[in-house]
């Protein structure tokens, strides 16, 4: 058995935060909502074909956050389909001190992305959606709350996969 490979410091790329959110940290909205369910005992979050559903998830973007954007990070799998496409759609709402009124949403730009679903139902697909820094962020800034809302832009032309998709998991890292 040989020796672990060490990296020295510097030398590799380093996430220096993520922020992880499972199905079981989502917050639904008034109408509209993914529903909670599970496979082979793993929470998921199911997204119907045929409407659009959406859910929240609420963070703080760490102080170590050095204003570059964000990558968002979607790991989901289709319920039964093998082949098609979804649309995903994502946008964050900043929570400042003094400057959201909690009984009014003020989510920033729509970003959206088209993905291919597993040619094998049950595994899993990652897609990437990224936010660039200021506006589409809703000037989002290091040590602040926010509301992140993803949802299955089902109605889109775009999304072609029948079935639910399930989404397990968001991970939020830096650029």
């Amino acid at each position: 058995m040989s020796e672990p490979a060490w990296v020295p410091l510097g030398t590799a790329p380093m996430i220096p935060w993520q922020i992880v959110f499972t199905a079981l940290a989502s917050e639904p909205p008034g109408a509209g909502y993914a529903t909670l369910d599970t496979r082979n005992g793993h929470p998921v979050l199911d997204y119907d074909a045929a409407a659009n559903e959406g859910v929240m998830f609420r963070g703080v973007l760490p102080n170590a956050y050095a204003g570059r954007g964000l990558n968002v990070k979607l790991i989901w799998a289709a319920t039964t389909a093998v082949a098609g496409n979804v649309v995903w759609a994502i946008g964050v709402e900043r929570i400042n001190a003094g400057g959201q009124d909690l009984d009014a949403n003020s989510f920033g730009p729509t970003i959206s992305a088209t993905a291919t679903c597993d040619t094998v139902s049950g595994e899993t697909t990652e897609t990437v959606i990224p936010i660039s820094a200021g506006a589409s962020m809703d000037g989002l800034l290091a040590g602040e709350m926010f509301r992140l809302q993803v949802y299955r832009d089902a109605v889109n032309a775009a999304d072609t996969m029948a079935g639910d998709a399930e989404l397990l998991a968001v991970v939020i890292t830096e650029q």
